[in-house]
């Protein structure tokens, strides 16, 4: 089995930072992808960070320059740190990995974390 366990989350104050964690683990072949989405209420999940494997990184338009992704992979983690943060801000963020299980080589799979509240507020 595979599970993306996410940590860092939190409430924060206007301007503050937080650093988001996603650690994959189980049966894992091999990691293409690793990023961070989020959702709010009514409306469509969507792109935050995103790095693959080889290190190309897309950002949103509304993080760029703010947000930074990054990876261990030897850990099979992946970091969102966010900077300058706005109320805007506050949804369920998502972690995401596109890989392949030990099980099943030569299929790729997403897989999603459980999600994981970050609120900005004063």
């Amino acid at each position: 089995q595979v599970q993306l366990v996410e940590s860092g989350g939190g409430l924060v104050q206007p301007g503050g930072s937080l650093r988001l964690s996603c650690a994959a683990s189980g049966t894992i072949f091999s990691i293409y992808a690793m990023g961070w989405y989020r959702q709010a209420p009514g409306k469509q999940r969507e792109l935050v960070a995103t790095i693959t494997s080889i290190g190309d990184i897309k950002y949103a338009d509304s993080v760029k320059g703010r947000f930074t992704i990054s990876r261990d992979n030897a850990k099979n983690t992946v970091y969102l740190e966010m900077n300058s943060l706005k109320p805007e801000d506050t949804t369920v963020y998502y972690c995401n990995a596109v890989l392949s299980m030990s099980c099943s080589p030569g299929i790729k799979n997403a897989r999603w974390g459980q999600g994981t509240q970050v609120t900005v507020s004063s």
